[in-house]
């Protein structure tokens, strides 16, 4: 499923027509969702800074930053003219890079991501034959100062995680002239999406030691003022044997401190949780939301949000929404007693009631659950627990675990690349 990021939409409609309003979020102009994501047409309206800009509207798809092919990300964002490239390629100089690496001192593999300004390229440092993938983003495409924003948040977000051992960190950064490189870790046992859609729904307990592997790595970044912002399925890769990575940070807002609050709606529709919806100022809360809704999914083998139904009405993104808002969650009566107090804990609408969301204490709350009791989080931290599960490698590079959109295309570069 695509994620969306609406970049304050409450600021975005057409002079024309009133922006519609359901439930308390502002509403797109002109949109339809495809196969490959969220479409918009037409021409929209930039309100700010006291006075309108009449700006084109396009959607990019942003290709995964890890090995999970396929899966993308669409950003609505205003062209920018020819003459404000200068100064966009000038702040992405101002990345800092690695030193003493380049292009030449890598194979390049395979394509195993893409989209509209990035693809991700499967590569062997030739030093020491270890494989990581390569995001390659394409610097023309880099409009304005938010989307240089968002490639210095994921690359910083990328740097920090390399300390953790449940996120994929970052190997090393360089560029071109026309393109900035980042190379980060290679996780090949596949994502939780791709293991889901063949056994459909997990054991409690392999949901309970990925869950748990997830909360640690969450916690790590709120600790670091960091919200994750798309926790999902797809974004979850299994490692060789067995142990969970949070990938793709592309959605990730830095700088928060305790109490601090951040309101861009944004996420991945299934899972954007109920304050977003409403467009209240919101925290860490979200993502505590969101590991709810995926506990849900890996233990009931749906979501809470299902909508099985032949009325085209209902099956919207604005009826999603409103059931996300409004319908309680039905917890299956297959599930223990422990396992549907967990998910309620986690899917209370309100926050502060929620889950892991109790300043102070909330992460020593998820720890001391029930559900969680039967965890050694000590093991786990230092990755010293046995996986309930690992996944098979039965070629070269693990690809055997993605998604095959991607993984049988050739590198083809151009010479910009070079």
């Amino acid at each position: 499923m695509a994620r969306l990021c609406r970049h304050q939409l409450s600021k975005l409609h057409s002079p024309q027509e009133s922006p519609g309003w359901m439930g308390g979020w502002p509403w797109a102009p002109t949109c339809s969702w495809s196969g490959q994501g969220l479409r918009m047409v037409g021409v929209g309206w930039l309100w700010g800074q006291g006075r309108e800009q009449n700006c084109t509207l396009s959607s990019r798809a942003h290709s995964g930053t890890s090995a999970s092919p396929g899966r993308s990300l669409v950003i609505l964002h205003f062209l920018s003219c020819p003459q404000d490239l200068k100064p966009v390629i000038d702040g992405m100089d101002g990345i800092k890079i690695s030193q003493g690496l380049g292009l030449q001192d890598f194979d390049l593999i395979r394509v195993i991501g893409r989209g509209s300004y990035a693809k991700v390229l499967l590569v062997r440092l030739k030093k020491n034959d270890q494989m990581y993938a390569m995001k390659v983003v394409k610097k023309e495409l880099v409009h304005d100062d938010e989307d240089i924003d968002w490639v210095q948040t994921e690359k910083h977000v990328f740097e920090q995680a390399s300390s953790n051992p449940f996120l994929v960190g970052l190997h090393s950064c360089f560029q071109t002239t026309s393109r900035l490189f980042l190379v980060i870790e290679y996780v090949n046992g596949g994502d939780l999406m791709f293991h889901m859609q063949r056994q459909r729904k997990l054991p409690e307990e392999h949901a309970r030691f990925y869950a748990a592997e997830i909360c640690i790595a969450l916690n790590f970044l709120h600790e670091r003022g960091i919200i994750y912002r798309d926790l999902k399925l797809d974004n979850v890769l299994l490692d060789a044997d067995g142990h969970i990575k949070l990938t793709d940070y592309g959605m990730c807002k830095e700088g928060l401190g305790p109490g601090d609050t951040t309101s861009t709606f944004c996420g991945t529709p299934n899972y954007i949780a109920p304050e977003i919806l409403r467009g209240e100022e919101y925290g860490f809360s979200v993502d505590w939301w969101a590991l709810g809704v995926l506990m849900f999914e890996m233990m009931a083998g749906r979501s809470p949000f299902d909508i099985i139904t032949d009325n085209p009405d209902m099956n919207t993104e604005d009826y999603l929404f409103q059931v996300i808002l409004e319908k309680p969650i039905r917890i299956p009566r297959f599930l223990s007693v422990k396992a549907s107090h967990v998910l309620k804990g986690f899917l209370n609408k309100d926050p502060k009631e929620r889950l892991g969301c109790r300043p102070q204490t909330g992460f020593s709350d998820i720890k001391s659950h029930a559900f969680f009791r039967s965890i050694d989080w000590d093991l786990l931290e230092k990755k010293q627990a046995l996986p309930p599960f690992q996944p098979q490698i039965t070629d070269e590079y693990g690809l055997d675990n993605f998604d095959t959109q991607f993984t049988s295309e050739p590198v083809q570069l151009t010479p910009d690349d070079e």
